[in-house]
């Protein structure tokens, strides 16, 4: 044990160094161009374009080879500013890592509150950065707070050594080291409501051998960080129970597909292998929803609906194309809660319990 702690260490010295010459090595660009006379520029992978993808069998992300780049130019006034925070970020960041420190996002925000002026501005240069230098967050140093809850069969020790045990709640955390689990399959819960109404009904207790997992609602990165490290780690099958809506599907897309955001980290962070257990759109019919439970589409769900289906992952998935036209003929959408219309614990009682023993997922 003490022989693999200090392997351990030396892995990690060696990741921070080389964390810190490719900073240096940005910095030197910078700097060559200020002595020929030249404008500084930074260059990167176009992190929000669907086109800079391609699906390994239409599940894994993958770069394209031919895919485009931006420039941010600092003698631009369209990119001067976000030039300059990049620079003070790769700043903070080097500090970080040389100190072998960690700071949150929060953290580096509240620091330099006046610089950045919002948080929104911070994590967007943060995944500029893992972007243009290829690093995940992690490894810059910078940690986020999470709002993802897990509970179940599940014991886990953070990097700090705090040993979690998720029999009843806890918040996903950071990092996660030495898992400890004899869960037969892990179930990714869209919303918080649902992932307190499966407490609340003992859920837990009539499957015991079962982790939970919810983003409450679009989830953040550690909750996708750790759906992936149970994934790898666990080998067992990973369920999606989602609202029969076009924003159920987009997050269930992204814990399988990944995000267009953070499409550059999606090889670490997607889990190809997730099925669709529910809610379907072809329960509604199945099940004799009322129609009072049901919610009428918007335009702005049209228009998603036609997005999603434009994507190659969406494309190659027959069955997945016919429930979105399931939703788009029907002109009707459905939360999770409207099973309640049937039973008040229709959802813990029957629907999943009858979905996980026949199968009835896709």
């Amino acid at each position: 044990l003490v022989l693999a702690e200090k392997a351990c260490r030396k892995i990690k010295r060696t990741y921070n160094e080389v964390v810190l010459k490719t900073i240096e090595n940005v910095i030197k660009e910078v700097l060559l161009s200020l002595s020929r006379g030249e404008a500084p520029q930074l260059r990167m992978h176009n992190r929000l374009q669907w086109a800079n993808n391609r699906f390994h069998d239409s599940t894994i992300p993958q770069k394209a080879e031919d895919c485009s780049f931006i420039t941010i130019k600092s003698n631009s006034s369209a990119s001067v500013t976000r030039f300059a925070l990049i620079l003070k970020m790769l700043s903070v960041i080097y500090k970080l890592v040389q100190s072998n420190t960690y700071a949150t996002k929060r953290d580096i925000f509240y620091c330099n509150k006046g610089l950045f002026g919002t948080q929104r501005t911070v994590d967007k240069i943060i995944d500029d950065i893992c972007c243009m230098l290829l690093i995940p967050r992690l490894n810059l140093h910078v940690l986020a707070t999470s709002k993802g809850l897990i509970a179940g069969d599940l014991c886990y020790t953070e990097v700090d050594g705090t040993r979690v045990n998720c029999a009843s709640n806890s918040m996903v955390g950071n990092n996660k080291l030495d898992i400890s689990s004899s869960a037969q399959y892990l179930l990714i819960v869209e919303k918080d409501a649902t992932f307190q109404r499966l407490l609340d009904d003992n859920f837990l207790g009539e499957s015991a051998h079962c982790i939970i997992i919810t983003g409450k609602g679009f989830p953040d990165l550690n909750t996708r960080l750790m759906v992936r490290k149970l994934w790898e780690f666990l080998q067992i099958p990973v369920f999606a129970l989602v609202d029969a809506d076009p924003y159920g599907i987009e997050i269930m897309c992204i814990y399988k597909y990944g995000s267009v955001s953070m499409s550059f980290e999606g090889h670490r962070l997607t889990v190809p292998s997730i099925m669709w257990l529910g809610l379907l759109p072809s329960d509604l019919e199945r099940l004799i929803i009322p129609k009072a439970a049901l919610i009428p589409l918007t335009k702005t769900d049209y228009n998603k609906l036609a997005s999603m289906q434009k994507r190659p992952y969406i494309m190659s998935q027959p069955l997945w194309q016919r429930e979105i036209d399931i939703i788009r003929n029907s002109k009707m959408k459905a939360e999770i809660q409207s099973l309640t219309a049937l039973a008040p614990d229709y959802l813990t009682r029957v629907y999943l319990p009858n979905k996980l023993h026949f199968g009835g997922w896709i």
